[in-house]
């Protein structure tokens, strides 16, 4: 028995892998960053590695495109990017990155406020704990994903 549970769990988990790479593949991303971020090429990197197709662009002033994507003063994170018309604040998990575009909620954008650590780009901890925030176009703000530590 606890074999075949064993084999259904990694069953679904590899059709998830796919499913999500599937997903990324062909959909065009913009990550506005600060110049001198590491933080914000380690996420724009595996996204890359996830199927995106990722480009970056250093903004001497960042506030001026979370301005213009209407991202919450207290949702912003160290790097805005924006893909399938949705806006991705901070470091937004690939998992709800790729919910986001199977799904395609009205929403304009997710958001991980702050730069939490063991979020993707920040270790990417077993241990971290944070929340990622959807906000509808009507600024209306909902829990969209919890992560939690997988110890």
């Amino acid at each position: 028995m606890k074999r075949r549970e064993f084999l259904c769990t990694m069953v679904a988990v590899a059709a998830l892998s796919v499913t999500g790479t599937a997903l990324a593949a062909g959909e065009s991303m913009v990550v506005y960053k600060d110049p001198n971020c590491g933080c914000c090429h380690a996420w724009a990197d595996a996204l890359a590695e996830a199927g995106f197709s990722v480009k970056t662009e250093d903004v001497a002033d960042i506030d001026v495109v979370k301005d213009r994507y209407n991202v919450p003063a207290d949702l912003r994170g160290c790097h805005t990017a924006v893909v399938a018309g949705y806006y991705l604040e901070g470091h937004v998990p690939l998992q709800a990155v790729t919910r986001l575009l199977a799904e395609k909620p009205d929403l304009a954008g997710l958001s991980v406020p702050g730069m939490p650590v063991g979020s993707l780009g920040m270790g990417d901890s077993p241990s971290a704990s944070y929340d990622v925030m959807s906000v509808g176009r009507d600024g209306i703000r909902t829990l969209y994903q919890a992560v939690r530590p997988k110890i």
